[in-house]
């Protein structure tokens, strides 16, 4: 994070990794929780979907574009 000359791309690139983190570690937790639950009260969980990577990265952007 000490290159303050990054490129547009280089940008986008770092906060969708960001993203993708937040974004995984969110469905891990859920299914942890539901592995924790009895046998038979167990729901699936569904994989994480680009549009929610994306959203999150624009998350990111607002916070980083804050004076």
């Amino acid at each position: 994070m000490g290159d303050n000359n990054k490129s547009g791309y280089q940008l986008r690139q770092e906060l969708l990794a960001m993203a993708t983190g937040i974004v995984g570690d969110r469905n891990n937790r859920l299914f942890d929780n539901e592995v924790m639950k009895p046998e038979g009260n167990r729901q699936p969980i569904q994989p994480y979907t680009t549009e929610e990577v994306i959203a999150e990265a624009e998350k990111l952007y607002a916070f980083i574009q804050k004076k």
